[in-house]
């Protein structure tokens, strides 16, 4: 099983951000795929979720508005799309795909600084 984050950088406040997570090893469209962050100092925190087979998800109170979940299960692949990305966004972000077990990724780092 491998899930691999990409798309994290440094960006000024205000920019954007989309994060992908590339699936393998395990059957994509049975999970729930999951963005979670981590910043320094603090406990890993959910970000944003989606079902299986798409359509509902569910959001923190702090990006909603601001941040997109999505996924391709022909692709096997997650998205996050962050916009209007503020300071406290600073964290690595993980991927989890999440059934029975749950399997995450190795993380991405996102900085939001000026």
């Amino acid at each position: 099983v491998r899930l691999v984050e990409s798309g994290g950088g440094l960006v000024q406040p205000g920019g954007s951000l989309r994060l992908s997570c590339a699936a393998s090893g395990f059957t994509f469209s049975d999970y729930v795929m999951s963005w979670f962050r981590q910043a320094p100092g603090k406990e890993r925190e959910l970000v944003a979720a989606m079902v299986p087979a798409g359509g509902s998800t569910n959001y923190a109170s702090s990006v909603k508005g601001r941040f997109t979940i999505s996924r391709d299960n022909a692709k096997n692949t997650v998205y996050l799309q962050m916009n209007s990305l503020k300071l406290d966004d600073t964290a690595v972000y993980y991927c989890r795909a999440a059934r029975a077990v749950a399997y995450w990724g190795q993380g991405t780092q996102v900085t939001v600084s000026s």
